[in-house]
């Protein structure tokens, strides 16, 4: 018999491609239900203060409008009595503004109605003529102004070894002591979640006690959760439905305010309702990464050994909601310093709650970080990739454990290889093209391997393919696909036999997807679905077939029409014998964690190399070149793992020269609203982007070796970028994006 060809690895194309390119796949607002209405939202003109009133007769009588819902007449929530009474443990739900709840604005576009009607043109037109009086309060939207009132988290307060709390190792602030050291201060803008789907759900009360959501969310079973909690229902008797995600980088991490106000707005007209965001209303309706101020002071020997880093930051958060991220955790881990000191704070403004961005909290740190392990090579003269391997540890020197692997050395040949790091000169300004001055710079990432709990199931069916279901969601970087690959190459059969199901709550359970684990934790569950599917069959023919009994589960092998083993080729009993003993052949299984979390430090890894030309007159930037490599372990997509590093390469680009959410703070109004005025790159914008995969496994995380990519594919791009300028022009910019007025 023929060997199947090893699946893992491959870079096989995506499983759902068909469907995307041809229109084919649904996303939550493509979904049409019978009596579907369409519903708009209204927001406050204000950033703080209270509603003294809503005019909304004229809304009600306008054209197809079914309902105006405002805190005036909302029904009452079950869930609002409970939410979000402790700031430091926030209820998802709404994002703990209780929507239509009470007269208080906290934020500029608050939602204060929802306008249903019976098309989404008459919805918005209605909406337009709501009017609303205000009691207007002083409001606060400038982090740089209250960064004097910035404060130590609560959940650092209650739990001195959170991650939040402050660290200390050594001496504390010892750099400022040291004979050789820098100190700087480095901001990060607020940047703005901007995927191609913007954010929408359609909402149906299917009966009074059950709830169906078509939504796009990153996790069906965590937004099934809120709302169940929110409505006071049984978990079952919600439904969440999230096929395909037209791409996340965090914001659909989070319930917001938009999915309560369509439930409810759903429940008052009792017909199904979708509601879908205006590309304005994603600047601040849900989340962004937050306006972040970093201080970074470090010293070294003149040979090159650091000897202390403080850093501090303050990251700015909602003043009903504490938004904390790690935006100092791969300053405690990534080199070795015999001191280190880290402070984070927040600021509470009057603006909207902040959420998770692609690379949460490390790719704000890291630009500080890696900004400064430049600025101290230069200051030694030393040649930065020299300066990081002189610092380089064998072992995580916060927690004091070995690493399950680290293959950061590797990836620092394979990128400097690639990048020509050896055309680089240490004096800034050195090289030019012409009219271009030409510079080289690197920035490193790195963000946690995580894993938890998944299940999934595995069933036969008589034409011999394979069903596999998960509730895991695919946000864009291909999961089904991976996942496809790995029931292949388990079950010893081809890719196309197999159909893997996700993004319905009704499947076995997973967590969301974020954090760079989705192929730790629902990769290894559908090993072990597979593995037991296999020992299920063998078990089922050895009823039929003694020689079946006695063979071991990874003898057995699936043919077209029946099952055989590799050992005994004669063996064989058919598929439709086996399912009309069984009924049906159909497994669950569950894949937890081990204890290794706790015996060794688990991470990915990826360095960026960047050429960059900078135009000596109008100081136009470009980003001529890019390599990204990474330490993920197991690669099992070579394709799409690499579309995932280069997608995330291209935020790191906008990251560092273009994105920035600008604020009025006069009227706490956000002026770039739109992606003419705040810019996001484009394919001009991206330039060669070449990608490396160190791809040696790490079964410490899991029994397939997987580590994640998605997080680390941005980490340490920006600094990398921001590094390469200052190569080429000698001008140091620690305030992004790196726009040509900071360079002439």
């Amino acid at each position: 018999m023929k060997a199947q060809q090893k699946q893992i690895g491959a870079p096989m194309n995506r499983v759902d491609g068909h469907l995307k390119v041809t229109g084919a796949a649904k996303y939550s607002a493509e979904y049409e239900l019978p009596g579907l209405v369409y519903a708009v939202l209204v927001g406050s003109t204000i950033a703080k203060g209270r509603l003294t009133s809503i005019e909304a007769k004229a809304a009600e009588r306008a054209p197809g409008v079914l309902a105006v819902v405002t805190h005036y007449n909302s029904p009452k929530v079950p869930g609002y009595d409970t939410a979000g009474k402790d700031p430091s443990q926030p209820a998802t739900v709404g994002g703990p503004i209780k929507i239509f709840n009470d007269d208080k604005i906290r934020f500029n576009d608050q939602p204060i109605a929802v306008v249903v009607a019976d098309s989404w043109e008459r919805a918005r037109y209605a909406a337009r003529l709501i009017k609303a009086q205000y009691a207007k309060e002083a409001h606060q939207t400038n982090l740089e102004d209250n960064k004097p009132q910035a404060f130590l988290p609560t959940s650092a307060k209650k739990n001195p070894k959170s991650p939040m709390a402050d660290y200390q190792r050594g001496q504390a602030d010892a750099y400022k002591t040291g004979a050789i050291k820098i100190e700087g201060e480095y901001v990060i803008p607020t940047e703005m979640h901007h995927p191609m789907e913007m954010q929408s759900i359609t909402a149906h009360w299917e009966a009074p006690d059950r709830l169906t959501l078509y939504d796009k969310t990153q996790g069906t079973l965590a937004t099934r959760r809120d709302f169940a909690k929110e409505w006071g229902l049984p978990e079952a008797n919600v439904k969440v439905i999230a096929t395909f995600v037209g791409g996340a980088f965090g914001n659909a991490l989070h319930s917001w305010p938009h999915e309560s106000a369509a439930i409810i707005a759903a429940k008052v007209v009792n017909r199904p309702v979708k509601l879908m965001l205006t590309r304005e209303q994603m600047f601040t309706q849900v989340g962004y990464r937050p306006y972040t101020w970093q201080k970074l002071g470090m010293s070294a020997t003149p040979d090159g050994k650091i000897t202390a880093i403080t850093h501090e930051s303050i990251g700015q958060t909602s003043t009903y909601e504490e938004f904390t991220e790690s935006t100092l955790a791969q300053t405690r881990m990534m080199y070795a310093s015999p001191n280190l000191t880290t402070r984070y704070r927040l600021a509470a403004l009057d603006i909207g709650s902040p959420i998770w961005m692609r690379g949460p909290g490390e790719a704000t740190g890291a630009f500080a970080l890696e900004s400064a392990m430049d600025e101290m090579a230069h200051l030694l003269n030393l040649d930065p990739l020299e300066f990081r391997l002189r610092n380089y540890t064998d072992t995580d020197p916060e927690k004091n454990r070995p690493w399950s692997t680290k293959f950061l050395k590797e990836c620092y040949k394979l990128g400097a290889d690639r990048i020509g790091w050896s055309n680089r000169k240490l004096k800034p300004g050195s090289l030019r093209d012409g009219e271009w001055l030409v510079g080289y710079g690197m920035g490193v990432g790195t963000f946690g391997a995580h894993r938890g709990g998944a299940h999934a199931s595995a069933q036969l069916r008589p034409d011999g393919t394979v069903l596999m279901q998960c509730a895991t969601t695919d946000i864009g970087p291909g999961t089904g696909t991976a996942m496809t690959q790995i029931a292949a190459d388990t079950l010893g059969i081809a890719p196309e036999k197999i159909t893997f199901e996700l993004g319905h709550s009704d499947y076995p359970q997973a967590g969301t997807q974020g954090g760079s684990s989705t192929v730790n934790s629902v990769g290894p569950a559908v090993q072990q679905a597979c593995l037991a599917l296999k020992d299920k069959l063998r078990e089922l023919a050895g009823a039929q077939n003694p020689t079946f009994a006695s063979a071991k589960k990874e003898d057995v092998t699936l043919g077209d029409k029946h099952l055989s083993l590799s050992s005994n080729t004669a063996a064989r009993v058919p598929y439709s014998d086996l399912l009309k003993q069984a009924g049906a052949a159909t497994v669950t299984v569950e894949a937890k964690p081990g204890n290794e979390g706790q015996q060794y430090s688990m991470y990915s890894f990826s360095v960026h190399f960047a050429e960059v030309r900078v135009h000596e007159l109008t100081g136009e930037v470009r980003v001529s070149k890019l390599v990204s490599c990474a330490d993920a372990g197991t690669i099992i997509n070579e394709k799409t793992a690499a579309n995932q590093m280069k997608g995330g390469a291209v935020g790191g680009i906008g990251m560092a020269l273009m994105e920035h959410a600008r604020i009025d703070d006069r009227f706490g109004r956000y002026v770039t609203k739109d992606l003419a005025d705040y810019h996001v790159p484009v394919h001009a914008d991206a330039p060669n982007i070449e990608v490396a995969f160190v791809n040696q496994p790490d079964l410490k995380v899991n029994a397939l070796g997987t580590k994640g990519i998605g997080e680390i594919a941005t980490i340490g791009v920006a600094p990398a970028i921001a590094n390469a300028v200052f190569n080429a022009t000698g001008k140091r910019v620690r305030e992004l994006p790196i726009t040509p007025d900071k360079l002439v």
